[in-house]
């Protein structure tokens, strides 16, 4: 996790800084304002507006000058702004000496809250800065001081009248971003329970016994038996990093590689093939079983803890930062039972590749690359669709503007593929071999180019800075940026790889984000989630057996005692098992299908899992529902849900065939449908105007877009 991420199930990268019409407003993260020499708390524009045409440069300047002022303030008072529970608020970091011994600690005092984020947002630059010297100042940060120290004493003095050692209940000082009052809450709850647990031996060793986290990597036997080397490989995009490693894994005896994309994992599955090696394909939603096989390609989440192996790739190893799947990252490394672990990632997971090394007591050899081909701004904006070329990749963040830039783009008279996570892995790869093969002269595409894609780009042209996170909409963060600007100029097809923003704004800022350096991940707090015999661990030494309840006592950390393990965020699976709770299910069964891979916020999905669940607590047998496919029947938005339920259909069948046997008809369909999807897509976005054009000449700009792309835009759900 980065230094700049908040700790939360909402939880979001925050980015670089921005101006706009004199009004700023600030976000938990850091950013970098010109002439300064470290991050601080990040500027971001209105997510309802954009910047304006003839914006003024000098009242842009006059804002970030207040900023400076303000950054150099907290600077003083060794503070930063962050998020507080939908607030913003002051952080302050220091340490206090008591009975001879330093103790830090980062926390939000409580005349630190300014103010609720919505409002924070109305007010100007000048105004936070006069609520900050309001509020701290060196007067008020001493008093604090003496509060922490206070605290400090009393909490030494209770443990060590109960025999325990008070120090380490207040590392629960350093977590940062929370209020003071809460810290300390968490602190006496840490002491009061440990003393509790004295006094009642029994029902104390049940509860310490029940998940220990700080054991977790011990819970992978295999793995820990064995005498384990690290080999992390780190670099940016396009230098060479998965070539090494997988020359390595195809002489290996035996071997696996572990994808973040079952799209990955195929085409690293038939890497495999092609040398010879006898491999398998498993993954979520498929399997391609070779007898004999001494070599497996799978998606992370499929990794087998129990088959010892010679040598493990585990792929995009800066995933251990993510909140929803980082927690695969943690168990892979943790389990992975090889005697040879190659991690591969971004050079920023040097730091929690290390950590994490530490931890678990394995060798580690670093080796870091640099790209093969260099990566360059463009000296301007591409300004006009007349001015796209072929080879370009045209970015956008949602399934409804990637629709509408495609249509737009094939008006002009261009041939266009498209790329976004709505559609299955398999209609990603047949679009991207278009565009290799030249059926297609430019690429759109959302952020999911980002990763498991390979193609031939000369240039990545952004057609905007900002992106939707679930909650606003932000100005990118520099390590996406680079990532998906590093897929222009792949090495041996283009000279250098070139990256510009598609109107002059967006250039701007584009350029600024490909220049800030990326935050380095955090040495500590990876993901875990819980597995099953955690549950019923939990449920054996508690009494409890509703699912939610169990993953609630998981998330509140169970025997949590020093952070470098952290629950992740389970919000949606407990969303799922409140409703599972309802039907007569076991625990096992309960935990399964709060897990299948399908979205319930898209209505025809969801009725199709709740029907699934409901036979399943009957002991009833769901065949799958098998109708003809066609046009008319199945416009895009509903072909690509059509693939989404086949998949997870077959996700289900895996696991338990007996109550869905119908998993290889599913998976049969899911590639019929995953083929008209792609005829679909490329029936739409193929040239629009076949008009002959003198060599090298421009298509022309300006055409509007296609009313059934803008009907698709609107119905879609910008996935």
């Amino acid at each position: 996790m980065n230094a700049n991420t908040v700790r939360h199930p909402r939880q979001r990268s925050l980015y670089d800084a921005a101006r706009h019409k004199g009004r700023v407003r600030y976000r938990g993260a850091h950013f970098l304002l010109p002439g300064m020499s470290e991050l601080d708390d990040n500027f971001l524009i209105d997510p309802e507006e954009s910047l304006p045409a003839g914006a003024d440069p000098e009242a842009d300047d006059a804002v970030l000058d207040v900023a400076r002022e303000l950054h150099a303030y907290l600077q003083d008072l060794n503070a930063r702004l962050v998020h507080n529970e939908g607030a913003v608020a002051v952080e302050v970091a220091g340490e206090v000496e008591v009975d001879g011994h330093p103790y830090p600690f980062r926390l939000v005092p409580a005349l630190g809250v300014l103010a609720r984020i919505q409002k924070w947002r109305k007010l100007t630059a000048e105004r936070h800065l006069e609520m900050v010297r309001e509020r701290l100042n060196a007067a008020s940060v001493a008093e604090f001081e003496g509060e922490v120290r206070r605290f400090i004493g009393s909490v030494l003095r209770r443990a060590e009248a109960q025999g325990l050692d008070g120090t380490r209940f207040l590392r629960a000082l350093e977590t940062g971003k929370e209020l003071a009052s809460r810290r300390f809450g968490i602190v006496e709850d840490r002491l009061a329970e440990a003393a509790t647990r004295r006094r009642a031996e029994t029902q104390a060793e049940a509860a310490r016994d029940t998940v220990r986290l700080a054991r977790y990597p011990e819970s992978f036997e295999t793995a820990s038996m064995m005498r384990r080397r690290f080999i992390a490989i780190l670099g940016p995009t396009n230098s060479g990093k998965t070539h090494q490693a997988m020359e390595a894994l195809a002489q290996a005896a035996s071997g696996v590689y572990l994808a973040p994309l079952r799209l990955l994992a195929l085409e690293n599955y038939e890497r495999l093939v092609e040398r010879g090696v006898a491999v398998s394909l498993v993954t979520g939603e498929e399997r391609r079983l070779t007898p004999g096989a001494t070599h497996v390609a799978s998606t992370i989440e499929m990794l087998d803890t129990s088959r010892a192996v010679e040598v493990a790739v585990i792929d995009e190893i800066q995933m251990l930062e993510d909140l929803e799947r980082g927690s695969a990252w943690t168990a892979a490394v943790c389990g992975a039972a090889a005697k040879t672990v190659y991690l591969l990632g971004a050079l920023s997971a040097r730091p929690a590749v290390e950590a994490l090394a530490e931890r678990l007591g394995c060798r580690l050899e670093v080796i870091t690359l640099a790209r093969k081909s260099p990566l360059e701004m463009a000296p301007q904006a591409v300004g006009s669709v007349g001015q796209l070329r072929r080879g370009d990749a045209v970015i956008a963040f949602s399934r409804r503007d990637v629709l509408n830039w495609a249509s737009t783009i094939a008006a002009a008279g261009f041939r266009v593929a498209t790329i976004y996570g709505n559609l299955s892995p398999e209609v990603r790869r047949a679009q991207a071999q278009r565009f290799r093969d030249g059926e297609a002269d430019i690429v759109v595409a959302t952020d999911a180019i980002g990763m498991g894609l390979n193609l031939p780009v000369a240039r990545v042209v952004f057609t905007t800075a900002k992106k939707f996170d679930g909650i606003s909409e932000d100005i990118l963060p520099p390590w996406l940026t680079q990532q998906i600007a590093g897929r222009a100029g792949r090495f041996g097809l283009h000279e250098a790889g070139l990256v510009a923003g598609f109107d002059d704004h967006t250039h701007r800022i584009i350029t600024r984000l490909m220049r800030t350096p990326t935050d380095p991940l955090s040495n500590r707090g990876f993901y875990v989630t819980p597995s099953q015999h955690h549950l019923k661990s939990i449920s054996a030494a508690t009494g409890e057996h509703a699912l939610a309840r169990l993953l609630e006592i998981f998330s509140r950390n169970i025997d949590l005692t020093d952070d470098f393990f952290l629950p992740g965020d389970f919000t949606e699976q407990i969303e799922r098992a409140r409703w599972l709770d309802t039907l007569p299910l076991s625990l096992g069964d309960r935990f399964t299908l709060s897990l299948v891979p399908i979205s319930t916020r898209v209505d025809s999905l969801k009725q199709a899992w709740e029907g699934w669940a409901r036979a399943l607590s009957k002991d009833k047998r769901s065949h799958l529902s098998i109708e003809p496919v066609g046009d008319a029947r199945y416009p895009l938005q509903a072909a690509e849900d059509a693939c989404k339920q086949y998949s997870a259909y077959a996700w289900l069948g895996y696991r338990l065939p007996e109550h869905y046997p119908d998993a290889e008809a599913a998976v049969s369909l899911a590639r019929r449908m995953s083929e008209t999807v792609d005829e679909m897509l490329a029936r739409q976005h193929g040239r629009q105007r076949e008009t002959k054009r003198p060599a090298g000449r421009r298509p022309r700009s300006g055409a509007a877009t296609s009313q059934g792309a803008r009907r698709e835009g609107r119905n879609g759900k910008g996935r």
